[in-house]
């Protein structure tokens, strides 16, 4: 039933989310980024970055311990609502104060400053809609929480898009993006807030030091394991920032917002897979019931689409950079580079969740630790010579070290059987869509209509290979 539900319910996040997010990076952001310029932009995104290393201060792992409490302890969301509700708005204060003396420390101009403070708002603001969010799916309404999860990105969207016609009058600039994304924020924030209280017999502000300390206590590793996996995952261009000062930082920083853009746009659809995944392994693991399928299936449903994005933007990728950013192909190379992380990424974020549902945070933390430690040495041994493009290298590194790691303590903790004809299917998979890829660039003298038929002819291959195999997703989606 478990399995059942969840993809049900994945399948209805991912389409709704398909039909809204992509929109943001692939439309909004290269509109703005083409009208203020590489340098804004990347002054932007550095800043942007630097807000998040921090982040965890926001939450200290109470968004993953919540759900994971809430899905196995329904009758605690009334309990714990109000005394987690002002532990948030408390860590944000806390968060906001070291924010900006680091921000300070770091040599920021008063125009930095005032960045940098909106885009803490900003992540307060997602923080505290992310622990919403968690309340929502920890009592199993996925749909619900799907359609808060766009909800932010519709507004912003709509606000943007007004800013772009001159609607309001208003240039199109940094601050005026980033005041549109507070607004969608704030909007989403009430709704979800609304959302939660309705579903709860009891609320008060109030403020119980016992149950604050125990709670952080408990979420102390999940706290850990955020604050490790954001250094390893928004390092990059701080560092660019840091390694290459001045115009140089800002506009090679831009180059990498650039190739990032869809890669992020990617890991918000993986990411949406272990939201789900989250609460689903914990009840499961709670009352003792396999996972070994789940897990398969997710990581078949997750990588296979994966394998051919990462593989179709590395062939396509000076294409899809001047589709993009209208015209402007500079980013290719570290695109290309950038989309092959999508493959491990996707990994990790199924076996990662698996871990965290079992309270295997020292694995965990370990890993991340390690990726830091090989992210931050590669990254300064290569971006003071490939400058953007070493630092991609340095992510793709990182991202595929810990991917295998995770994959491997599943198998060591859980116990599963080496699937010898699963590895199989997927090396005769990847090996097929390379060769494919390389002869679709001279099928026709439009590469669009070469790149659509590659995704057909992957997305056929899947099965053909033996990777996707429909009879055995059908018994598994009918499985009670």
């Amino acid at each position: 039933m478990q399995q059942k539900k969840f993809v049900t319910n994945i399948a209805f996040l991912i389409i709704l989310n398909l039909l809204i997010k992509p929109f943001w990076p692939l439309g909004i952001e290269p509109k703005v980024q083409d009208a203020v310029g590489n340098v804004a932009y990347g002054e932007y995104f550095i800043l942007f970055n630097f807000s998040f290393l921090l982040n965890i201060i926001l939450d200290f792992g109470v968004t993953n311990f919540n759900n994971k409490n809430i899905a196995q302890n329904n009758h605690l969301l009334t309990k714990h609502f109000s005394s987690l509700f002002s532990l948030k708005l408390l860590l944000g204060i806390v968060y906001l104060v070291v924010t900006l003396v680091l921000g300070f420390a770091n040599g920021y101009d008063f125009r930095f400053m005032k960045l940098l403070f909106i885009l803490s708002i900003n992540q307060f603001l997602i923080s505290m809609i992310l622990y919403l969010r968690s309340n929502l799916l920890g009592l199993h309404l996925f749909k619900t929480d799907s359609l808060v999860s766009v909800l932010d990105r519709i507004l912003m969207i709509a606000m943007c898009i007004a800013l772009i016609l001159h609607w309001f009058g208003l240039d199109i600039d940094v601050m005026n993006f980033v005041y549109a994304q507070t607004i969608g924020y704030i909007i989403t924030a009430i709704i979800a807030f609304m959302t939660v209280y309705f579903k709860t017999t009891h609320f008060k502000l109030t403020w119980n030091w016992p149950f604050s300390i125990m709670i952080l206590k408990q979420s102390f590793p999940f706290a850990i394991l955020v604050l490790l996996m954001t250094f390893y995952n928004r390092l990059d261009a701080v560092m660019i920032g840091k390694l290459l000062p001045g115009v140089e930082g800002a506009e090679q920083a831009g180059i990498y917002a650039k190739a990032f853009r869809l890669l992020d746009a990617g890991n918000m659809i993986a990411y949406l897979f272990s939201v789900q995944l989250l609460p689903v392994f914990s009840r499961m693991l709670k009352y003792k019931e396999s996972v070994e399928q789940l897990v398969k299936l997710s990581f078949i449903l997750l990588v296979t689409p994966a394998m051919i994005v990462s593989v179709g933007c590395f062939f396509y990728s000076s294409e899809l950079m001047q589709l993009i950013n209208h015209g402007k192909s500079d980013a290719a190379v570290v695109f290309s580079i950038l989309m092959c992380c999508f493959t491990a990424v996707s990994s990790t974020y199924i076996f990662g969740t698996l871990l965290t549902a079992n309270g295997n945070l020292r694995q965990l933390n370990l890993t991340a630790l390690t990726g830091i430690c090989i992210n931050v040495l590669l990254n300064i041994i290569l971006i003071p010579h490939y400058k953007a493009m070493g630092s991609a290298y340095a992510s793709l590194v990182t991202q595929f070290f810990t991917a295998l790691v995770q994959i491997g303590f599943v198998y060591k903790i859980f116990k599963f059987k080496i699937n010898v004809r699963l590895i199989l299917a997927i090396i005769v998979f990847l090996a097929g869509i390379i060769i494919f890829n390389i002869f679709s660039r001279t099928f026709t003298g439009n590469w669009m209509m070469n790149f659509a038929i590659m995704v057909v002819f992957c997305g056929t291959w899947a099965f053909v290979s033996g990777l996707l195999n429909p009879k055995s997703i059908l018994r598994f989606i009918k499985y009670k």
